[in-house]
């Protein structure tokens, strides 16, 4: 028995060691193979690319001007019709300031032609229920046509049929039409004043957008230069004189 064992042994070890040594043998082969493949592939190992030409260069760089000229211009031109918008505003805040001035004018003009009936004493009339209920029922229909023409706003109205902030129906009706005069010359003293104060803000923002339209049509004009050179300097020296300006100056309406 002990034979037996003893012969397989000898017969069978030469056969685990072949088998061995050749799956060691392709183990090596397939380490050889990936450690030598990296290096031939590797971008070292590759040729490196032609430097440009000078002739690609410089067709870079004019394909580099002529999107930057491009998107000078389209900024140019949203600027300045920004700029016209805002000077069309412009115009209309100075039409409603010097609407609000004439009537400011109006209201002034008449309250001075009833500073001189204010000074004198008003008529004796009896001071009974019903004269005091004439003289309630007059300033309520005064406060009522003066809020229907615009003269008053609803928060005044409602301070005289509350008679509140001196409102007080038991006087004159020749008080009551000073006084009303008077608030109503205030009322478009403050409207003329906000008005005024909008025309200015708006002439501002007309200002600032028309100072950016020609700043951008000029960056424009230097970027289409740069990429189509003008051999005459003349000509541009003309077409920068010919350039119309965007908005005109601010001239300030009267002031109350």
């Amino acid at each position: 028995m002990e034979t037996v064992v003893f012969y397989q042994f000898l017969t069978e070890v030469p056969q685990a060691a072949a088998i061995w040594s050749a799956l060691f043998l392709l183990a090596l082969t397939v380490l050889a193979v990936l450690v030598a493949r990296p290096e031939r592939d590797s971008p070292a190992s590759e040729p490196a690319p032609p430097a440009p030409t000078p002739r690609e260069v410089a067709a870079a760089e004019v394909a580099d001007l002529r999107r930057y000229a491009e998107e000078v211009a389209v900024a140019a031109a949203r600027a300045a019709q920004t700029a016209r918008r805002r000077r069309a505003d412009w115009l209309i805040t100075q039409e409603e300031a010097q609407g609000a001035w004439s009537r400011y004018d109006e209201a002034d003009t008449a309250a001075r032609r009833l500073a001189g009936a204010g000074a004198l004493p008003t008529p004796r009339t009896p001071h009974t229920p019903a004269e005091y209920a004439a003289r309630e029922r007059y300033l309520h229909r005064a406060a009522m046509a003066a809020h229907w023409r615009g003269e008053l706003t609803m928060a005044q109205l409602a301070d005289v049929f509350g008679h509140r902030r001196g409102w007080d129906p038991r006087r004159h009706p020749v008080e009551q039409e000073v006084r009303l005069i008077r608030a109503i010359r205030d009322a478009r003293l403050a409207d003329h004043r906000a008005a005024a104060e909008r025309e200015r803000s708006a002439w501002r923002d007309a200002e600032l957008a028309a100072e950016s339209a020609r700043a951008l049509a000029e960056e424009a004009y230097a970027a289409t230069a740069r990429l189509w050179p003008d051999p005459v300097p003349s000509r541009r020296a003309t077409i920068g004189a010919s350039r119309p300006a965007v908005v005109a100056r601010w001239r300030p309406v009267r002031a109350g």
